[in-house]
């Protein structure tokens, strides 16, 4: 097993331009929880065809705002597809959260869903179907074979910048253009 060199907790992962995976071509995604155990990340740039509207009539929940529900749902990720992710600002005290900063939280359960409904939404909110997952060592694996960059999350990104622009955004943090980048890389 790989070592673990550090914990990539809200950071963000930008998939190199050669990743041609389908679930990660071009994409973003946030990381709320890395450890010895793998690593677990939100992607915050695919938006889906679903609506949250589809989510509260799915779930019989009734909402008290009609624009609510025209939110956008995203792919969050390949694993488990068929269950929400809400990731927002401020954390709140939800049945099932994770906090990944002292601002952002992702939760699952249909509380915050009732919230949203009554108009009693998050400041901030990314609404997705679906996780990225890791296995222990494998996230550092694709690391070390050029797969992904990182680096630290911004809010900014994840809760303001166009989904379309999600992925060159992130990597600007870096300094890098990723349309000038090489996907070569030399072994010495």
């Amino acid at each position: 097993m790989t070592k673990q060199t550090s914990c990539l907790n809200n950071h963000f992962l930008i998939a190199m331009p050669n990743l041609k995976d389908g679930n990660f071509s071009r994409s973003v995604t946030y990381i709320c929880e890395h450890d010895e155990n793998g690593a677990m990340g939100i992607t915050i740039n695919r938006p889906s065809d679903i609506i949250l509207d589809e989510v509260f009539q799915q779930l019989g929940i009734k909402t008290l705002n009609p624009e609510i529900g025209q939110e956008t749902v995203y792919l969050g990720g390949p694993v488990h597809p068929d269950r929400g992710f809400l990731l927002h600002t401020p954390n709140g005290s939800w049945q099932s959260s994770l906090r990944v900063t002292d601002t952002i939280s992702v939760t699952t359960s249909r509380d915050i869903l009732e919230a949203i409904a009554n108009d009693e939404s998050p400041d901030q909110l990314l609404i997705t179907v679906g996780y990225a997952g890791w296995a222990p060592g494998q996230l550092e694996y694709e690391l070390a074979e050029n797969v992904w960059l990182n680096c630290p999350a911004t809010e900014e990104i994840i809760f303001n910048t166009p989904a379309e622009k999600r992925w060159d955004a992130a990597a600007r943090l870096l300094g890098i253009d990723l349309q000038l980048l090489s996907v070569d890389t030399g072994h010495a």
